[in-house]
């Protein structure tokens, strides 16, 4: 079979090679640039989640610009999984962060929904979930026969994680709304900082995963898994989106090794907070 006949069996269309290479120093930039930050501010090593995920999604570019080069099915069974995987562990930041949050605050919530250790496990379970269900059907997905099953499969991954994405949101409005949960020395400029990079990057992952869902819900050969553009504009650069706010405001300088979250707003004699044990 031609190259070019092979490009189009996977690809439904003929990709250029250029964009992968871009996208791919893009990312690997960003791996570079978080390590730098994180090393120098010293911050606590659940960060590097972070740069891992980014180079992660620069090895899916990578993965990506041979497979163009040189289609084959293991190339881009790869390719998928790298590039459909890796943002789900940028919401694990999130989540930890605001489990964080919440864990170090003195304050803790009578709804044992609202409670740090409940906080951290629901969302990590519920990352685990999306993973695990987006690359089984992701996996599917390259075989011909179990093509139709593996979308359905991604597709229901992809639906859990944005009702997660939506209760995640409405859990760090809460935060944000509440005077008792605060950030790093406890000024309010820090919260904002913080929960403005939370709440920004998960909307971009949002977004992200609602074009994931209309790819799928296209199906093989439709016209949003067909454009080149689409993917590009609602994947690759909505994600690299989130990195450059990540880089730009930073979490690393509010969550240092070392030190605790000091809660100097919060009240234990508070009628809705309940001091810690």
């Amino acid at each position: 079979m031609a190259k070019t006949d092979t490009q189009f069996l996977y690809f439904t269309y003929y990709p250029k090679d250029v964009y992968p290479d871009v996208a791919m120093a893009l990312y690997f930039l960003a791996t570079i640039v978080l390590i730098v930050q994180i090393i120098r501010q010293k911050a606590q090593l659940w960060l590097y989640i972070l740069p891992v995920t980014a180079f992660a999604e620069g090895l899916g570019y990578v993965f990506r610009l041979l497979c163009v080069r040189n289609t084959t099915f293991t190339l881009y069974v790869l390719m998928t999984l790298f590039l459909l995987l890796p943002p789900n562990a940028m919401a694990l930041a999130n989540y930890k962060t605001v489990g964080k949050i919440m864990a170090q605050s003195l304050a803790r919530p009578r709804w044992f929904f609202l409670r740090p250790k409940f906080v951290n496990w629901f969302y990590f379970a519920s990352d685990i979930l999306s993973i695990a269900l987006q690359g089984t059907g992701g996996g599917m997905m390259t075989s011909y026969k179990r093509r139709d099953a593996g979308k359905k499969i991604v597709l229901l991954g992809l639906i859990v994680q944005l009702f997660f994405f939506a209760c995640f949101l409405a859990t760090t409005f809460y935060v944000g709304s509440k005077q008792a949960y605060v950030v790093g020395t406890g000024t309010r400029s820090a919260k904002r900082k913080v929960l403005f990079t939370i709440v920004a990057t998960t909307v971009l992952l949002y977004l992200r995963s609602i074009y994931r869902i209309v790819e799928f819900a296209d199906g093989y050969g439709g016209k949003i898994y067909s454009a080149e553009w689409a993917f590009y504009a609602f994947d690759t650069i909505v994600i690299l989106l989130a990195f450059i706010v990540y880089i730009a405001v930073p979490l690393g300088p509010h969550f240092v090794r070392g030190k605790a979250v000091l809660n100097e707003e919060a009240s234990p004699l508070s009628t809705h907070i309940e001091p810690k044990d």
